[in-house]
C-alpha cells in the first residue's frame, strides 16, 4: 500500500492574510458612500460581519497598517 502525505487544507498564515484583506477591504467600503450604503446598513446578523470589520479597520487603524507591513514582509520574504 502506498500511503499519501496527508495535505494541510488550511494555513494559519493563509488565514491571516484572509483575514487582514478582509479588514482593510471593508474598512475602505466605509469611505465610499454608495458601497457603505449598500454593504454597511446591517450591523447585526451575516451582513454585519462587514459593519464589524468596517469598525475594526476605523478604530485599530494604526495596528492593521502594521500588520499589513509585517505580512507582507513575512509572505514575500519569508515563506
Amino acid at each position: 500500500l502506498t500511503v499519501l502525505p496527508r495535505l494541510k487544507m488550511y494555513s494559519l498564515d493563509g488565514i491571516l492574510v484572509f483575514g487582514l484583506l478582509f479588514v482593510c477591504t471593508c474598512a475602505y467600503f466605509k469611505k465610499v458612500p454608495r458601497l457603505k450604503t449598500w454593504l454597511l446598513s446591517e450591523k447585526k446578523g451575516v451582513w454585519g460581519v462587514f459593519y464589524k470589520a468596517a469598525v475594526i479597520g476605523t478604530r485599530l487603524h494604526a495596528a492593521v497598517a502594521i500588520a499589513c507591513v509585517v505580512m507582507a514582509f513575512y509572505v514575500l520574504f519569508i515563506k
